[in-house]
């Protein structure tokens, strides 16, 4: 059914405006009446904030100790490495050294040996 009075434009329009009015009046209201709990609301999200920047801060300061931490044993390791490595090289540098020493003995030997035979033949031939 349709409504029995006919709304002129300018009786809509009155209307409207009277309801966005009586809006904005109880949009006031609300606000004033919320203004006293803003602040401490507010005062609360800024100390949440501050907290959740000290815990960032702090795992930021935990991360670079380990990343720090981790860097200083991989260096310990890699001179162990390093250290591992030379100590191999002298060894079997000194290894070759004897093994070099031993062979020039032997050799000296056998010749002195030789030496001592071919003597000992030449007189008995004379």
């Amino acid at each position: 059914m349709k409504h029995a009075r006919n709304n002129e434009l300018t009786d809509r329009r009155s209307a409207a405006a009277d309801a966005k009015a009586a809006l904005l009046t109880a949009y006031r209201a609300a606000k004033n009446a919320a203004e006293p709990t803003h602040a401490a609301r507010q005062a609360e999200r800024i100390s949440l904030v501050e907290a959740r920047e000290a815990r960032r801060a702090e795992r930021e300061r935990l991360k670079h100790e380990e990343r720090t931490r981790l860097e200083t044993i991989a260096a310990q390791e890699q001179a162990a490495i390093v250290a591992a490595a030379a100590a191999e090289i002298e060894a079997r540098q000194t290894a070759k050294n004897a093994r070099i020493s031993r062979v020039l003995k032997d050799e000296a030997a056998r010749k002195a040996e030789r030496d001592r035979r071919y003597a000992a033949r030449k007189a008995r031939q004379a």
